[in-house]
């Protein structure tokens, strides 16, 4: 296998590099923060930084304001990030719920959360864990019932991360009981 750089993704890592470094000197903020640990304020400033270059979600596709990199350049933009201890991206409007929208979402939802989730006005926060069973995703109970065109959620979670800054929550719910365990979770 050859891990060496083509002369095009070459040119690439060095318009990375050379963004990171004029974007985020030694002495920003932003440097080796985690996107976890930091503000809503804080994350919201750096998604705009991003997303001003176009890079606001490099794997979403461009259509829906991603950047259309191929993987190679994910993983420079990724290795790049790193070198410079940059924070990460949103990890559950961006990277989870952004592309679940992006593939499967209705027109409607898109236009609603997709410019949100992009310019950083929009947080959202995961819905796993449960009481009594914690992160075992197979023994969910949180339920939701068809009524009509609607679901009716009812349950609950915990544990969960950024529920404090978070305008949403997706979240696994339990759509059928039956089948294994495993089955039924949407």
């Amino acid at each position: 296998m050859d891990l060496k750089l083509s002369s095009e993704e070459q040119l690439f890592q060095q318009e990375i590099r050379s963004w990171f470094e004029k974007t985020l000197p030694e002495d920003s903020s932003f440097r080796g923060g985690s996107i976890i640990n930091m503000t809503r304020e804080e994350m919201a400033e750096w998604q705009a930084i991003l997303n001003s270059n176009g890079w606001g979600a490099i794997g979403w596709p461009e259509e829906h304001g991603g950047t259309g990199w191929s993987d190679p350049q994910k993983a420079i933009f990724q290795a790049e990030a790193a070198r410079v201890n940059a924070p990460g991206q949103s990890p559950f409007g961006v990277t989870m719920v952004g592309p679940v929208i992006c593939a499967f979402g209705t027109d409607s939802q898109k236009a609603e959360h997709l410019p949100h989730i992009l310019d950083g006005s929009r947080f959202w926060c995961q819905g796993y864990s449960e009481p009594g069973s914690g992160s075992d995703l197979a023994s969910l109970r949180t339920a939701a019932v068809r009524d009509g065109d609607d679901y009716v959620v009812n349950g609950q979670k915990i544990w969960t991360t950024q529920a404090h800054i978070a305008d949403w929550i997706f979240c696994l719910v339990r759509t059928s009981t039956e089948g294994k365990p495993q089955q039924g979770i949407s």
